[in-house]
């Protein structure tokens, strides 16, 4: 089983917030396609980085979540380029796991 987690922004790269029915899009998409998906919301996570030595990133993010027995490394990959142009980011995160269901 895998895995699979979206890391989006709040808001783009001049501080203005996306509007929330880009949220319910991908969400609506994700449940569609993948019978079920869990959402972190409600408290947003932070996100820091090293830009450049001398320069630190900060993001607030969303993270959604789904499970699928197989990964479409293609789907997921067109999909990451559409929401990473729609989300106006130069890189979007899209990572995956294994995981055991116990």
């Amino acid at each position: 089983m895998h895995l699979v987690q979206i890391l989006l922004p709040l808001y783009d790269n001049s501080g203005m917030p996306f509007p929330r029915n880009e949220y319910t899009r991908v969400r609506d998409v994700l449940a569609e396609k993948f019978g079920g998906i869990t959402t972190y919301v409600r408290s947003p996570a932070e996100g820091i980085w090293k830009e450049t030595p001398t320069m630190t990133v900060r993001d607030d993010i969303v993270i959604y979540e789904v499970m699928t027995e197989v990964l479409d490394r293609d789907w997921w990959r067109d999909y990451r380029k559409k929401l990473a142009g729609r989300f106006r980011q130069d890189m979007l995160i899209v990572r995956v796991s294994e995981v055991e269901i116990l």
